[in-house]
């Protein structure tokens, strides 16, 4: 047992002294900090600190603006959309004004025997054709994106009967008719207000849709300040199904612009049928001066 005790004082004191517990730091008066190259911890790598101030919020000098949510219309019934200097701007939505099966028979006649055909159009000198097909009919001809559409003068039978129908529902009498025909998603028209001078001051357009829905959009004119800059003006947004009837009346084509956009997931043709009333225009009036297309028209 001697041995073994002996053994263990000698293994014992080749046993690492523990580290002493650091007591708390002095405190260094200023005048006695270390100089030269001595540094504390204050300093290592970012100079000197600085006293820890508030934060303090300022409020903007111009207020945060919100883009307004756009409005979805889909009910029957009459919409004032909008008030200004130019007037009232209204909209009324008629779905299923054509029942399905008379709408489908329609639909199918229309699309085989009325005289489509591609329209081309002018802007800053360039032509482009227009992304669908048309045909115009009345007595006057219709000038719109420095192009003119000769009229059919001899109305199919059946664009008669609902010119009829729609005066009767309307309340509004119609001498002429454009006919537009989407052949899928990929036809469309951009955003434009139907403001010829051959339209007269807030015209009644009526618009009767056959066939696949498309989404019929209308974005507010902005204020002159605005310099053009749509970012912030109202949205609403009315899909127009088979057999619905869509009336735009008052300011609408001053205050309001309209586009049909292109869908690229799978659409179906669709026909509309815009009836409108065309005025004799002033001798010397260089004919759809007024008419307002934007830049993405194509």
């Amino acid at each position: 047992m001697s041995d073994k005790r002996q053994r263990a004082r000698v293994q014992g004191s080749w046993a690492k002294q523990l580290p002493k517990q650091p007591g708390p730091a002095a405190v260094v008066p200023n005048n006695q900090q270390p100089k030269g190259d001595q540094r504390g911890p204050a300093s290592w790598g970012c100079g000197s600190q600085k006293t820890q101030t508030s934060f303090e919020f300022h409020q903007p000098s111009k207020p945060t603006r919100e883009v307004p949510p756009e409005k979805v219309i889909e009910k029957a019934g009459d919409y004032q959309i909008s008030h200004g200097p130019s007037g009232v701007s209204r909209l009324r939505l008629l779905p299923g004004f054509l029942p399905p099966e008379e709408a489908d028979w329609m639909f199918s006649k229309l699309l085989a025997e009325l005289p489509w055909s591609q329209k081309t159009n002018y802007r800053r000198g360039d032509a482009y054709d227009e992304p669908r097909l048309t045909c115009w009919y009345g007595e006057l001809p219709y000038t719109y994106a420095r192009s003119t559409m000769a009229p059919n003068t001899k109305w199919h039978p059946l664009l008669l009967t609902l010119r009829e129908a729609i005066e009767q529902a309307t309340g509004c009498s119609f001498n002429s008719l454009l006919c537009n025909l989407y052949r899928d998603g990929h036809d469309s028209i951009g955003w434009h207000s139907d403001d010829e001078a051959s339209l007269g001051d807030q015209p009644c357009i009526a618009s009767l849709s056959l066939g696949d829905t498309r989404m019929f959009s209308l974005r507010k004119q902005p204020l002159p300040e605005e310099n053009g800059d749509y970012t912030y003006v109202e949205r609403i947004r009315v899909p127009l199904g088979h057999g619905t009837l869509l009336l735009m009346s008052g300011a609408t084509q001053d205050d309001w612009q309209h586009q049909v956009a292109k869908e690229y997931h799978d659409r179906g043709p669709r026909i509309n049928l815009t009836f409108r009333t065309i005025y004799p225009e002033p001798e010397g009036h260089r004919a759809g001066t007024k008419l307002r297309f934007t830049a993405q028209q194509p």
